[in-house]
């Protein structure tokens, strides 16, 4: 790596760090979420479902188990 590219990097890193570092740690008017008391928990087994995939393929808790067991991924998006 040139040492010009490798300043730049290095600059762009502390830069970046010194940001995170000053920015305030939870916005103005916003109200910390307690995720402890959301859904099901790492390790928790869930309930029994019954819910369709994109394809209209209905699939089951029983049904997802591999023989050692499932793991679920929900991810949030708000570009639907």
């Amino acid at each position: 790596m040139s040492r010009k590219l490798m300043v730049v990097v290095m600059a762009t890193l502390i830069m970046g760090l010194t940001s995170m570092a000053c920015a305030p740690s939870e916005p103005e008017g916003r109200t910390r979420v307690d995720v402890s008391a959301l859904g099901p928990q790492v390790g928790e087994q869930v309930p029994n479902f019954n819910l369709p995939d994109q394809n209209g393929e209905m699939w089951t808790r029983e049904s997802i188990m591999g023989p050692r067991g499932a793991m679920l991924v929900f991810v949030r998006s708000a570009s639907w």
